[in-house]
């Protein structure tokens, strides 16, 4: 059987017949890459002719233009007495829609497009993106300057921005940074979120959330809820992991004591970085999770037509879905540029010998896993270290349970209790119970007392509280 030249791939399709359902396709193709397609060919390449060639040769590309308002070449092939179509469709620069739908071809298959993925489209044929819009009612009163100050003390401190920056107004600043709409004056949605001083006034989920569960997402223990200038929430996110959700180990290097997080710093406020840039706004709140095994990072916004998660790992173009919250984020040294932040988490957790997160694209959004190696092995410690102490101890601890706690709290077991609740905030009197060898009367005398002395204090109840280090 005559075959034509050609090989079907993502932009080369073959069709025995013309159906007008193949126009959902055309508009799909030249929202993507445009195609060629042929009429009267099969998939293996064969020639198998097309009846009524010389009527479709008029009618096809009258009803894509009647249609789509789309301009295409059809021309008619003749080969051993079998005629054939070929339809060339460009890309095009601005959105095609096919009764009222917009549809695009992705690999395979051809979607067709709603919700966000719709909104991103659009923005990107009409090149732009959701952080550009413009906010008419904003002002420079909206604008906190600490917030600006803070950006200018990081990316002169990286150099990617001057020192002579300092010396500029804020609207001169921010318009440098694209921050103003150059024809209108207006405020962007990124300047407003970036900088403002009441981010919830222009987006109600530009809130972090951070939770501590226990055994399953039932479990609750504590949350919260950050809300400040997108360009301090990753210090912001940090921070409270380091106080009341992450451990961090002691170590000495020669005689400077070290305390780095479980999670590797670099890494993890790349992740964090990576959340806030690409989240979809116009979606829900960016959400982790932290459990005793791993930890979840999770943010609405698909990703990028062609992209998977198998790419993200690799060397890639950068895609960022605000363009201008991540320019900012690059000039104040927070993110790498071309691509390359997968690339430094990996470098990071690979110099600390961990696993590296894993990515998956779920619920509309992306989800990085993080495995909670060093906190887990910390905690197989604790507990043969607190079995061996029981068994030394049991006469110490029979002795102060006789004198009802009367004797004075040792260095030793303060220190014990501490590393413990550092560890886990969140630990039960009877936990540290077993860890420090003491009956409950006994722990309770040293937990008073080292209250009395500021050393430590419970936060909310017994049930559902936590541990709080003061010195």
């Amino acid at each position: 059987m005559t075959q034509i030249n050609a090989t079907e791939c993502q932009n080369v399709e073959f069709k025995r017949i013309w159906k007008d359902e193949y126009l959902k396709w055309i508009c799909g193709f030249a929202n993507a890459q445009g195609a060629v397609m042929y009429f009267g060919v099969d998939d293996e390449r064969n020639l198998c002719g097309l009846q009524n060639a010389k009527r479709l040769l008029e009618d096809i590309p009258n009803r894509i233009t009647t249609s789509m308002g789309l301009v295409v070449d059809v021309d008619l092939h003749e080969q051993e007495g079998l005629d054939y179509l070929k339809v060339t469709i460009p890309t095009t620069n601005v959105p095609i829609s096919y009764k009222g739908k917009y549809y695009y071809r992705s690999g395979s298959t051809l979607q067709e497009l709603t919700g966000t993925a719709l909104t991103d489209f659009l923005m990107r044929k009409l090149n732009t993106t959701w952080d550009a819009t413009t906010v008419p009612s904003a002002t420079l009163d909206d604008i906190d300057p600490q917030a600006v100050q803070y950006f200018l003390n990081s990316a002169i401190s990286e150099g990617r921005i001057n020192k002579s920056s300092k010396d500029e107004t804020i609207e001169q600043l921010l318009r440098r940074l694209h921050l103003i709409n150059k024809e209108t004056g207006e405020l962007t949605m990124a300047a407003l979120l970036l900088f403002g001083k009441d981010v919830e006034q222009w987006n109600m989920t530009v809130a972090f959330r951070l939770g501590r569960f226990g055994n399953s997402q039932a479990d609750l223990i504590i949350q919260d809820r950050i809300v400040c200038p997108l360009i301090e929430m990753p210090d912001r996110v940090i921070e409270t992991l380091r106080s009341k959700y992450l451990v961090s180990p002691i170590h000495y290097e020669g005689l400077h004591r070290k305390e780095p997080l479980e999670i590797p710093e670099d890494g993890l406020r790349e992740m964090i970085c990576n959340a806030v840039i690409h989240k979809d706004y116009t979606g829900t709140f960016i959400q982790m999770k932290v459990f005793d095994d791993h930890i979840t990072l999770w943010n609405g916004g698909t990703l990028p037509p062609d992209y998977t998660v198998e790419k993200l790992m690799e060397q890639h173009e950068s895609h960022p879905r605000n363009r201008l919250m991540a320019s900012v984020f690059y000039l104040a040294g927070f993110i790498e540029a071309w691509g390359r932040g997968y690339e430094k988490i990996r470098e990071a957790f690979k110099a600390e010998k961990l696993e590296m997160p894993t990515l998956e694209e779920v619920r509309g959004g992306i989800l990085v896993t993080i495995k909670r190696e060093i906190f887990l092995s910390l905690q197989n410690k604790e507990e043969v270290d607190s079995t061996t102490s029981t068994t030394e101890k049991a006469d110490s601890t029979t002795q102060k349970t006789t004198q009802k706690t009367t004797q004075k709290t040792t260095q030793k077991t303060t220190q014990k209790i501490l590393e413990a609740i550092k560890l886990d905030p969140f630990i039960t009197i009877e936990r540290l119970c077993e860890i420090c060898g003491l009956t409950r009367d006994g722990l309770n005398w040293n937990i008073r007392k080292m209250k009395n002395e500021n050393i430590i204090r419970r936060v909310g109840p017994d049930k559902g509280g936590y541990w709080e280090i003061l010195k």
